[in-house]
């Protein structure tokens, strides 16, 4: 895709975070759920790890290379008109600028980076230490003359026996990933619970993703609680399963009894 169109699709999905509180950006996998989000009205989208993987028949938790990847998202960026993010998990162990590099070369404007290192045993970056990859994606993008979204995710929640634990650890991530120069942060693992919700909210100035299910959540309640994005992780897809079973259910196969007589 061209310099031109990757710079006007990033600075469109900038302005999309202002005027929508919250957006959402569905989580697709492939050019088929992305024009169907598109066709469905989506203004921007996401690819996220776990529905690609699973869509490609790879294991989650960087699976796949970072190569892997970009030539899975390339035919889905140039399918749609929309800005489309992506979630690059732990980095698959790139330097930050051949991320970004990498990334919008295909296209891709936004971007997820999370703390959990899968390569390296599923380690968690200590905070300093993933506040500077962030900071380090953020000057790439800049030297690139790109304004990417960078979505700064902790996983704090998601490790903890007891979430309430860690929530002054995963407030001082998420400040120090905003100082960084993340566009919005992603606690993940916490979007049941109004009170922690509420409280990272109140703790930053970017927007707070969430990650909601399509049918079984309310977007007013988010809004409520002054979250800025939704993205939806694999629950769309889990979603999607869910349907296609009940739809195919009864067309199973029945075995054929022989005819008595």
């Amino acid at each position: 895709m061209d310099l031109h169109t990757t710079v006007e699709r990033a600075r469109r999905l900038k302005r999309l975070h202002a005027e929508y509180e919250p957006l959402v950006l569905p989580t697709v996998w492939d050019v088929w759920s992305a024009q169907t989000a598109v066709d469905a009205g989506f203004l921007a989208l996401t690819v996220g790890s776990h529905p690609l993987a699973t869509s490609r028949g790879a294991d989650d938790h960087e699976g796949q290379t970072f190569e892997e990847v970009l030539s899975a998202v390339a035919p889905i960026v140039a399918a749609v008109d929309v800005p489309v993010s992506v979630d690059l998990e732990a980095g698959y162990g790139q330097e930050p600028a051949d991320l970004i590099a990498g990334l919008t070369e295909v296209g891709g404007v936004g971007l997820n980076l999370e703390d959990t290192v899968h390569s390296e045993g599923g380690r968690v970056r200590s905070t300093e230490e993933h506040a500077t990859f962030i900071a380090n994606l953020r000057a790439a993008a800049d030297d690139a003359g790109i304004p990417v979204w960078v979505n700064g995710r902790t996983d704090l929640f998601l490790h903890a026996e007891n979430p309430v634990v860690v929530l002054h650890e995963a407030i001082e991530r998420l400040r120090a990933m905003e100082q960084a120069g993340a566009d919005s942060v992603y606690p993940v693992g916490i979007q049941d619970d109004d009170g922690l919700l509420a409280s990272v909210v109140d703790a930053v100035a970017v927007p707070v993703n969430a990650t909601a299910h399509p049918v079984k959540h309310d977007i007013e309640r988010f809004r409520r609680l002054g979250v800025g994005r939704i993205t939806y992780g694999p629950l769309l897809q889990f979603a999607m399963t869910d349907a296609m079973r009940d739809m195919l259910g009864p067309w199973g196969s029945t075995p054929v009894l022989p005819a008595r007589g």
